[in-house]
This record gives C-alpha cells, structure tokens and sequence, in this order.
C-alpha cells in the first residue's frame, strides 16, 4: 500500500530516467531475441458486468509462480490513473520456449480461500493480463446448473503466436476444472506452445476490434443524418437571418433619412434599438470569462487529442489516451490565459491576478473533486481504482452609461426558456455517437474510429454556433440585451441532455450494479458532461460574439 501511494509521484521520474538507459530487447521494444525473458504481467480481476470495479489480481487468494525477480518493470501515469496494477505473476516464459503442462504453484484452500473463490465465482468475475502489452481475459470459474458447486480453472493454456521478433498474438484457454472443497490443496498450472504468425506486429490488435459494431450502417446513417441537419440548419440560418437583417438594415437606413419627429412616430423596436446595451459587461465577468476559456482549452484538448488518436492509434498503448490528453492540457493552457484572460480584461476586469487562477483551477478542481469522493468509495472497497493520494479590438457601439430598461416579451423569448431549447439540436447531432463512446468506455469494446469523432466534433461546433446565433438573435429582437450568459447556457444545455441520456444507458443498456460502480459511473459521466457543456457554451459563445460584432459595425450610430 505504501508502495501505491508513491507511485504516481515517482512515476513520472522514472518513464523520464528510463529514457537514459541502454536500449534492451524486451516489451519496451517490443522485440525479442529467442529465450529471451517474456513477462506475464498480472493486472486486475472484478465482475463482468461492472467494468469499473476492479481489484489486484491476487486480492483473490491465487498463488504466484516460482520465479520471484523479473529484469525490468515500467508504468505510465495513465497506467496509475485508469487503476492499472501490473503483477508479476512467476511464470518462466522464454521467448519460442515452449512449456509442457507444469505446475508452479499451490493453493491451501482453508474455508476463507474457498469462500473468497466462490464469491468471485457467483458474482463472475474474471481476470485481465498482459504478455508483450498484448491483453488476456480469462474467468475465474463457474458453477454446476444448480449453483451448488463451484470449479475453480486451475490450468492456463497459452498459444503465442510470433512474427520474426515480435510477438503479435496470445490466446488462453482455461482448463483444469477443480471443484473448490476446503482443507485441500489445489495445483495451479500453465503450458506455453509458440506458433508462427502471418499476422504482421502493426495489424496486432486488429482482433481486438469491432468493426461490426463501430462501422455498423446505423454509424453511418447517424453521421449522414448530423450532416444533412448542419446542411439545413446552415442553409436556415443564413436564409432566415440575411434575408431579416436585410429588412432591418433597409428600415434602419430609411429611418436616417426621416425628421427626428418622423423617426420618433415610428414603429421603434429590434435588436438595433439595444446597441448602446449588447456590449455591457455580462453579470458575473470574472466566472463567465473563465468558463469561456476553459471551454476554449477543451475544445482545443478534444481537437488536437482526436487527431493524434487519428494518426498514432492510442489504444494500443496503456494508458496512452489519459496520458496523451494530461499533456495536451498542459500544454495548451495558454489558450485558457488568452481567450479567458483577453474576454475578462475587454469586459472591463481589473483583477486580473484572481481571474487567471480560477480559470487555471476550474476544470482541474471539478476533475479532482469528483475524483476524490470516488476515490474514497475504492479505498472502502479495496479497488485498484483507488489513487494514491487574440487581439483585443474595441466593441463597434459605445455602451450607455445607464442600462436600458428590457420590456415585456412572450414567454417562450425569455433566456431561461431559450437556454433550456437550445441544446436539443446540438445534442441531437451528436447522440448516436454518445452511444458509441459509452460503450466503449463501460462495455469492454475498444474506440478506434476518431475520424467518426472528428466529423462529430466539426458537426457539433457548427450545429452549437448556429443555434446560439438564432438564439441571440431573437433575444435581441426583443430588446433584451443579456446575450452573452444566454449565448453560453444555451450551448452548455446540451450537457444536461446527455448526463440525461446516460441515465438511459445505465438502467437500460447495462447490467452495472452496486454503489462503487454507480458512483464511478454517475460522478464520472458528471465530469464529463460538465467539460462538454464548457467546450459547448465557449465555442457558441464565441461564434455569437462573432455574429454580434458583424452586425452592429454594419450599423450606423449617431
């Protein structure tokens, strides 16, 4: 435990001192010269349908083998974080050394053992490995029809298939079903048989794929349909507001032309009529500006994650997604500072020093948070989950120096109405993809189609921008100049259907159950949904202070 408690501190001293020492032929390298030492690492074993909850390996009373020191041992942060905890677990394996059925180690199966194997059993759980970064599923055991008696699979029957120096498939098959008496000795065994393979080292995790299920036609369809609802939409929006703002900017130009007694007998009201008010400084400056930064550095986070993803396919790496995305929001924390930083100080902000720390802190305290309160749920229960503990140009309209009073407007204009609208179409257009990416987070499938990720991604912004835009432009059409919150709530919204949404997929799509997995489940899809209402509500902010800027420079003022 005390080990487990520095790891994640030390780690990540140790991957950089690793980059200092000889280059050796082993997993680092994924190359092997014959009989060489070929580890099997040991990591988790939980129940099938609670994907989340997970424990060492050897939590379960198992044995290890008779080789206790292996030559080298390596973990990542990502690797601490998703709960990863490699064991070794004794087993001589050499590379294309083939191993005979042999026993390496027995259990004294007391009634406590016993009773720990059947709990396991009852509850199906099952075990995770890795041989060469390559993972192995195996079950703990099974019960006769009546759930009486309950079998232990004592033998682990390994098939290895290599290419030239790399290994490029493993396969286990359990066998040795032993029924589970106490106060009797259980042999546990293993046999290695090594094969060729014509499966080449890059095409190595293809087996651990779904392409029936990623690249199902309903996967299609959904991106066909989010691209012709962005097409419609687009075509809407343009229609709709060039041929309006025509109308209005003809009406505003003949008015000019009028008396001043003329002018005021007219028919007075739009969205011009608040253009000494549309660039007052938003309520709460400070905690607006700093959610609009932090949504633009996830947005950035999302982007530059899914392109790397694209091109150096993470998920055959531990961990490298998490670890991946950590750096990428290291490194583009700047674009928090700017975006934030530069919105607050246009907003006439002077404290600048407090504005800069709690948009640094925001998302890295929401995140911490939640993951401290799941954390202490996983140290209840023993989880290896458990962690160790742009330019800046003047506003075209001049504001007025007393707030223009809002008049009355139908119910369905008011911002708490269109806040609570808005987010239907964004989220429409990306949940068939949520779909997707819960299971394969919660469901034990592997996400490997980012470039569907891209398209939604692009969809999503464009289909948040339009909405926030026709939102804003109806508010103001009423002469209600409190754009900027409404513009951000009204893209954020969309968070809200998916937390909804994966309400659904829990009670409906799952077979997930306990308070571990539905904290973990629920606290998570929190943080989740939270970050993509942030990266929503800056980019349909951002794009509406865009359309605003447009059309009020397009106005002349007196």
């Amino acid at each position: 435990m005390e080990l487990s408690r520095w790891k994640i501190a030390v780690v990540t001293l140790l991957s950089a001192a690793g980059m200092l020492l000889p280059a050796r032929a082993d997993e680092h390298e994924h190359t092997y010269v014959d009989k060489e030492e070929v580890v099997l690492w040991m990591n988790t074993v939980g129940p099938y349908h609670n994907r989340q909850e997970t424990y060492k390996y050897f939590s379960l009373p198992f044995c290890v083998g008779n080789k206790k020191t292996i030559s080298h041992y390596h973990e990542t942060l990502g690797e601490a974080l998703q709960g990863v905890e490699l064991e070794f677990s004794g087993l001589d394996i050499k590379f294309k050394d083939e191993v005979l059925q042999a026993t390496y180690c027995e259990i004294e199966l007391d009634k406590a053992k016993r009773d720990a194997f059947v709990y396991a059993i009852k509850n199906h759980y099952w075990y995770q490995m890795y041989i060469d970064d390559l993972p192995i599923w195996g079950i703990v055991g099974e019960a006769d029809e009546n759930g009486e008696d309950h079998y232990l699979w004592t033998y682990k029957k390994l098939e290895i298939g290599y290419h030239g120096n790399r290994i490029v498939d493993v396969n286990l098959t359990s066998e040795g079903k032993v029924k589970l008496v106490p106060n009797t000795r259980i042999a546990m065994s293993y046999s290695v048989k090594w094969k060729k393979s014509d499966v080449k080292f890059e095409d190595r995790f293809d087996k651990y794929l779904d392409p029936s299920f990623f690249q199902h036609r309903i996967h299609w369809f959904s991106i066909f349909n989010s691209f012709m609802m962005v097409i419609f939409l687009v075509g809407l929006v343009s229609m709709i507001l060039m041929r309006t703002l025509r109308k209005d900017y003809a009406r505003y130009s003949k008015e000019e032309e009028m008396d001043d007694m003329d002018r005021d007998l007219g028919d007075e009201y739009g969205w011009k009529q608040v253009h000494g008010d549309v660039f007052r400084p938003s309520s709460q400056p400070l905690i607006f500006s700093s959610l609009i930064g932090s949504g633009c550095q996830i947005f950035s986070v999302s982007l530059i994650v899914i392109i790397v993803a694209m091109i150096e396919d993470l998920y055959t790496e531990r961990g490298s997604m998490l670890s991946t995305a950590i750096f990428v929001y290291a490194a583009t924390s700047p674009v928090n500072g700017y975006f934030g930083g530069s919105l607050y100080a246009k907003q006439g902000g002077r404290r600048w020093i407090k504005q800069m720390f709690i948009g640094a802190f925001l998302i890295p305290a929401m995140v911490c948070g939640t993951a401290f309160f799941i954390n202490f749920i996983a140290i209840y229960y023993h989880a290896s989950r458990a962690i160790p503990f742009g330019t800046m140009p003047n506003f075209p309209c001049r504001v007025n120096a007393v707030p223009r009073p809002i008049p009355e407007k139908k119910w369905f204009m008011e911002p708490a109405v269109i806040v609570c609208l808005g987010g239907i179409l964004p989220f429409g257009s990306i949940f068939i993809e949520m779909y997707f990416i819960f299971t394969s987070f919660w469901a034990y499938k592997i996400y490997y189609v980012y470039g569907f990720m891209m398209l939604v991604l692009v969809i999503l912004c464009i289909v948040t921008v339009c909405v926030t835009i026709v939102c804003t432009y109806f508010l103001l059409n009423a002469e209600d100049y409190r754009w900027q919150w409404t513009s951000f709530l009204s893209a954020a919204s969309t968070a809200v259907y998916v937390y909804m949404y994966s309400f659904y997929y829990y009670f409906f799509k799952t077979k997930m159950y306990g308070l571990f997995q539905t904290s973990f489940y629920f606290g998570y899809m929190a943080v989740f949904s939270t970050a993509l209402g942030i990266m929503c509500g800056a980019v349909g902010y951002m794009g509406t202070s865009a359309f605003v800027r447009k059309i009020y420079t397009n106005v002349k003022i007196d």
